[in-house]
């Protein structure tokens, strides 16, 4: 009983910070919204374009398990890794801190017999890639929303400095046992490094250790390029219902924020947080925010819709119970903590 409560105190410590942010991006919302005509923006959704959220949202799940299906080498099932993928979105709608990750690690784990930790880490190699895009499109886009001379060249600077990034994950993944020896024969001293980067190093190099042919990482690539392809054209589908003539890049400048939007510490399914980066994105493309929030909203349910459907269905189908699921979680996290910190 003892023991229970200071978890659940750490717990809700940890949670906090997130909570206050998705609270103060609510607040600003409703601050910078006040006394425009929401309710009539919500008149204007067709149910068209809620049906093309839905069918766009699937699709893009779907390649997205196969582009995590290719980086754990095809060793699992398509289903397996679709549903382990919805599974994870859904858990992620119901609790903060990105627990869904951690879930779907722990589905797929113990169903593949690859192991928790091993899927785990393809995982950091997956979330890599999205950083890697997320970036590029910015980059790539920003130059056209500022519309300034002087920031092409440094945003093409920083584009391909992350290419020259993704060139060195490709050579340190086809040559990682080197890389690995190389990084444990350093003499490092400082308590952070030993404690804090060089664990996740391994987990890194150990999710790169599933990438075993130069053909396999740049399928890889590709998938992954494809899932964010259909993000572009998501969020393209819901500009285009407030400003006609937009452009297409414009799609790809909404993903790219909104990517890294939602990376910050945030309530469940970043409520708030996902709709005020929707927001920004707008506001700077020169969208008016009364029907950019309406659009918002309908686009961020129909997302939570479709992962919480099929998040549920997979979690029924494997007999999965949800109060075991976060028990796990919690003893899985415990343990990691344990490792990292040599308590």
């Amino acid at each position: 009983m003892s023991e229970t409560r200071p978890n659940r105190k750490k717990q809700i410590t940890r949670w906090l910070p997130g909570l206050i942010i998705s609270a103060i991006a609510v607040y600003a919302i409703v601050h910078f919204t006040r006394g425009q005509h929401i309710g009539e923006a919500f008149k204007t959704v067709k149910i068209s374009f809620i049906l093309l959220l839905l069918l766009l949202t699937l699709l893009s799940l779907l390649v997205r398990s196969i582009a995590w299906r290719t980086i754990l080498g095809n060793k699992i099932s398509l289903v397996n890794s679709f549903f382990g993928i919805c599974e994870g979105y859904f858990l992620n709608n119901v609790f903060p801190l990105r627990v869904g990750e951690l879930g779907r690690a722990l589905f797929v784990g113990r169903s593949s017999g690859l192991g928790t930790m091993h899927v785990l880490s393809t995982i950091l190699i997956e979330r890599a890639f999205d950083i890697i895009f997320a970036a590029s499109l910015i980059l790539l886009t920003l130059p056209m929303v500022v519309g300034s001379e002087w920031i092409k060249p440094i945003a093409f600077t920083a584009f391909v400095v992350i290419l020259f990034g993704l060139v060195i994950l490709f050579l340190i993944s086809m040559n990682r046992e080197k890389f690995q020896q190389w990084i444990e024969g350093r003499n490092f001293r400082l308590g952070f490094i030993k404690n804090r980067i060089l664990p996740q190093v391994s987990k890194i190099m150990d999710g790169l250790s599933a990438l075993v042919h130069p053909g396999q990482f740049l399928l890889s690539v590709f998938w992954i390029g494809l899932t964010w392809l259909l993000w572009v054209f998501l969020y393209y589908a819901t500009i285009v219902q407030l400003a006609p003539s937009a452009p297409l890049w414009w799609g790809a400048f909404t993903a790219g924020l909104i990517a890294l939007g939602v990376a910050i510490p945030s309530a469940p399914a970043s409520v708030g947080v996902y709709e005020a980066t929707i927001l920004g994105a707008f506001a700077l493309l020169g969208i008016s925010s009364g029907s950019a929030l309406a659009y918002a909203i309908v686009l961020h349910i129909a997302q939570i819709i479709v992962s919480t459907v099929f998040g549920l269905w997979g979690m029924l189908r494997d007999g999965q119970k949800l109060s075991s699921l976060i028990d796990s979680i919690v003893n899985r996290k415990n343990l990691e903590n344990s490792a990292v910190t040599g308590e």
